[in-house]
């Protein structure tokens, strides 16, 4: 099946965008719509080792990123989340489809968490490509509220060792670069910070399925 058959879209954002909300409501707005997400509230039945993979990964791997457990651990680790999205569009019937995320938003933490190439990336970047990525921004300011001023923050989402708004604001401003620059050979629409969850579902419906 060519890429031409697989008409999904990439619901994309930095940390704290709200992309679980979002999906979550446009899900309700577009019934015929799959939406595809590895996160546990999103998976759907019969999918319990991706979503335990993903716990393991912020509660054992990333507390000891670094000393017990190295970026290329963390990276084959994190591979899984990419490849069970690729496998869920190749049995996919064609209908349409929201992904949150794909491989963009993990290739640009890896390359954060310091594997500036890795022979992975090559193959994700073979992967079906959609047929447009909708980018749901928000300010660094307004997603370090969300995140409780840090206290709900993973080692993924800063630099330093401790989070705090200096090192929560640089990782953000990189990993946003970083995406933007890794889905610039598709069409993308940037959709600005919305007040809430239900006007960037209107928001994103209103570019998805106008």
């Amino acid at each position: 099946m060519t890429d031409d058959h697989r008409p999904f879209h990439v619901l994309l954002g930095p940390d704290g965008a709200g992309k679980s909300s979002v999906m979550a409501e446009v899900a309700a707005r577009l019934p015929d719509w799959r939406i595809l997400s590895t996160d546990h509230d999103l998976l759907g039945p019969g999918y319990d080792l991706v979503s335990a993979l993903r716990r393991h990964v912020v509660d054992d791997v990333l507390p000891h990123l670094g000393t017990r457990y190295s970026a290329d651990f963390l990276a084959s680790l994190l591979q899984t989340a990419v490849v069970h999205l690729r496998d869920e569009l190749a049995r996919h019937d064609g209908g349409p489809l929201l992904m949150d995320s794909y491989y963009y938003k993990i290739l640009a933490k890896c390359r954060l968490a310091g594997l500036r190439n890795h022979p992975m990336y090559a193959w994700w970047r073979s992967f079906p490509k959609p047929r447009a990525v909708v980018f749901l921004d928000v300010s660094p300011a307004s997603a370090w509220r969300r995140s409780g001023d840090g206290a709900r923050l993973n080692p993924l989402e800063y630099f330093g060792d401790r989070p705090d708004w200096l090192g929560f604001e640089s990782y953000q401003t990189s990993l946003r670069k970083l995406m933007l620059e890794e889905v610039r050979d598709v069409p993308v629409t940037i959709i600005g910070e919305q007040p809430s969850a239900a006007r960037a579902a209107d928001a994103v419906v209103e570019v998805i399925a106008p």
